[in-house]
């Protein structure tokens, strides 16, 4: 059994979703492990991880309007703004998603679906250096 971890930075654009499932592939490929688990996590408390389809931009679009409605920013709302009015927003929007994921890796490749793609999901409106910890077992 092999075990393997790294860290990778991910530069977002601010808010919205940037895709790494190509990075996570690459890793996986150097490592040489044909079956396994990949476990993703996102070292933040206002960004997160999804697994989402990655082939009509409007999901992606239409996930940003949904967080938008239900953790606006709105400074009359939260108590917290210690970073400014985004940021009590990004905590809720982090809270109700994951920084965690686990995937399984079989024939060296991940097992998502045809229109699956792994993202880290940004809540905050300022572009931002997200650090994501890989971590591989398999064989």
């Amino acid at each position: 059994m092999k075990q393997a971890i790294t860290h990778i930075s991910v530069d977002t654009r601010g808010r919205g979703l940037m895709e790494i499932t190509s990075q996570l592939q690459g890793w996986i490929d150097e490592q040489g492990v044909q079956t396994g688990l990949l476990t993703v996590f996102c070292q933040h408390t206002s960004a997160s991880l999804l697994i989402q389809e990655n082939a009509d931009p409007s999901v992606q679009r239409d996930i940003g309007a949904y967080f938008e409605r239900i953790a606006p920013e709105d400074p009359l709302r939260y108590e917290h703004d210690t970073e400014g009015s985004d940021d009590m927003p990004a905590h809720l929007r982090t809270a109700l998603t994951q920084v965690h994921l686990a995937i399984p890796v079989e024939r060296g490749a991940l097992t998502l679906g045809t229109w699956q793609g792994v993202y880290v999901f940004e809540h905050r409106i300022r572009p931002q250096r997200r650090n994501v910890v890989l971590h591989l077992l398999g064989e």
